[in-house]
């Protein structure tokens, strides 16, 4: 032990003496090396002079050697000088700054890296994709924005790939999307000829877009708006206080549209509610509205005591009531229609303006009737769903997307207009539209952000407009009223009320094989008689019978 401690002291004397040492001779050490750098330069200087100017250069160079030694403290002056300059030459020159690394070639090499694994031939010598490649084999094209994120990239990947296989393009697209950023949506388009791909970063979606009035024709509905390049024609609109151009998403309804009922799908607070509300203030000018919240929620309780909106109803009993007169409304709506064009005649204004029939989480009413052992409300939708197209009547179906598995087979089948709302994943996207989707979604997105798909077609991007609750006061003001301009009356809470409809007149239609038991009352909505009597050769006699009445405006929420 003592042996030890001796020679850690004396390691640690040798380490002091030696830094003191090198403070010592520090100043020693940088005037020689300043002194070794002069004669380098000297002698670089003595190589670099031609032959002939030696000679003249030696004499002048001793003679002001001479000059210096005969002044006065002339010597004395030089050996200070040359120290001087010994020492400012003699420091260490600073650190070269390392370069800036190329964060394109950067990112661009992790890329390729990653796709390595699923692009490599196994045992194929010379693959565009290997551990020892560089990515400007298999890339040809790229951009980067100002803030260094990939938005534009062309690659090609190998003949065996099997680009054919959606399993095979989705694990290749996540690559894609995880390297360059899950925070952006990205297009892949595959060219299977030439075994290329093209990713493009698209553009966030304006979401400044307020509901307003929009410039449609009478049965078409602007769900949204989407890319310039996914729509044919693009409309005003108001945008953050300044008057702009828009590609909408509109949907066409009516007696001709293929696709006259919609579904939508989305998580909580994704906007399919705000959806609802911007498709019925877009129908109410030319329709009338059944509303169903099966929510509960109260979302659509500015809608309550609205002209031209039939009820707004929030329980299981009001449902089935509305429903059940939806239905009854559709028969009579085919009946009446039928028998004008067996006679002849122009079908009454009540048959031929539209009714929308708009339902907020509905599934959540059916568990509550299969609990009750009653009637599942869906299954009170399918004469209007199969029928509705030629009775004018629309239905919208608004769900989470997480009960999709809850809504029934017939709503699915017969609305062919599709939209999912909110963060999703390739393959819920597909099987909400019912279409593969050729977007990579991002991970997160704004209230109303979607996809839209319309009967056949390619599924699109979409931005839902804001269309607030005018009863929510955390809602921003200019938003609330700008739902409150649109409704048929500015605000019921601060302007008289409607005034009364006129009394109701009969018309004629084939009798009804028999009253509801519990038939719903409700103001009377005036409507047009038929006054062409039928003919004396008709196999049927025609006779006014009573008209189903609407349903009564539900509770003031």
């Amino acid at each position: 032990m003592p042996v030890t401690r001796h020679l850690s002291r004396g390691r640690d004397l040798a380490r002091t003496a030696g830094d003191h040492a090198a403070d010592m001779f520090a100043p020693l050490a940088l005037i020689g090396r300043g002194l070794h750098r002069h004669a380098e330069w000297a002698r670089a200087r003595w190589a670099a002079t031609p032959k002939d100017r030696r000679g003249p250069t030696l004499f002048l160079t001793a003679a002001a050697l001479l000059g210096v030694v005969l002044l006065p403290h002339g010597l004395l002056l030089a050996v200070a000088a040359l120290m001087a300059s010994a020492a400012w030459v003699g420091r260490r020159p600073k650190a070269a700054s390392t370069p800036t690394p190329d964060i394109a070639e950067l990112k661009l090499t992790a890329l390729y890296a990653a796709l390595t694994p699923y692009l490599a031939g196994p045992e194929e010598m010379g693959s565009l994709y290997r551990p020892d490649g560089e990515h400007k084999d298999a890339f040809h094209s790229w951009e980067f924005d100002a803030e260094g994120r990939l938005t534009s990239l062309e690659l090609s990947y190998p003949v065996y790939f099997t680009d054919t296989e959606p399993a095979a393009r989705a694990r290749i697209e996540q690559v894609l999307q995880g390297k360059a950023g899950r925070a952006r949506e990205y297009r892949f388009d595959w060219d299977e000829e030439s075994n290329r791909l093209k990713v493009s970063a698209l553009a966030p979606l304006a979401t400044d877009i307020a509901a307003q009035s929009f410039v449609t024709s009478p049965g078409e509905i602007v769900l949204g708006f989407t890319d310039s390049d996914s729509s044919h024609r693009a409309i005003p609109v108001i945008q953050g206080g300044a008057a702009a151009q828009q590609p909408p998403v509109v949907w066409r309804t009516g007696p001709r549209s293929a696709e006259p009922h919609l579904l939508a799908l989305g998580s909580a607070g994704t906007g399919t509610s705000s959806l609802l509300r911007s498709i019925a203030l877009q129908a109410l000018p030319h329709g009338d509205l059944v509303v169903i919240d099966g929510a509960g929620t109260g979302e659509h309780a500015c809608l309550v005591n609205r002209p031209g909106v039939h009820t707004v109803e929030t329980s299981l009993h009001g449902a089935q009531a509305a429903l059940e007169w939806v239905a009854k409304e559709t028969e009579r709506r085919l009946t009446v229609l039928n028998a004008s064009r067996h006679h002849g005649i122009a079908a009454p204004e009540d048959v031929t303006r539209p009714l929308w029939l708009l339902l907020d989480h509905p599934t959540e009413l059916s568990e509550l009737a299969q609990a009750e052992g009653r009637t599942d409300p869906q299954d009170l939708l399918e004469i209007p769903l199969r029928h509705g197209r030629a009775a004018r009547i629309t239905v919208v179906f608004a769900d989470d997307v997480e009960a999709r598995d809850r809504v029934s087979a017939t709503v699915r089948s017969t609305c062919r207009a599709r939209v999912v709302l909110g963060p999703t994943t390739p393959d819920a996207a597909a099987a909400a539209l019912g279409a593969p989707l050729d977007i990579a979604p991002a991970a997160q997105t704004p209230p109303g952000r979607g996809y839209a798909r319309i009967g056949a077609g390619a599924p699109v991007r979409l931005q839902v407009p804001t269309t607030v609750d005018p009863l929510d006061e955390e809602a921003a003001p200019q938003l609330r009223d700008a739902v409150i301009a649109l409704l048929p009356h500015r605000d019921t809470r601060t302007e008289a009320p409607a005034p009364a409809q006129p009394p109701a007149q009969p018309v004629l239609a084939p009798a009804q094989p028999g009253e509801p038991a519990e038939p719903p009352v409700a103001a009377v909505i005036p409507v047009i008689p038929v006054t062409a009597e039928p003919p004396a050769a008709a196999p049927a006699a025609v006779e006014p019978v009573k008209e189903p009445q609407p349903l009564q405006p539900g509770p003031a929420w």
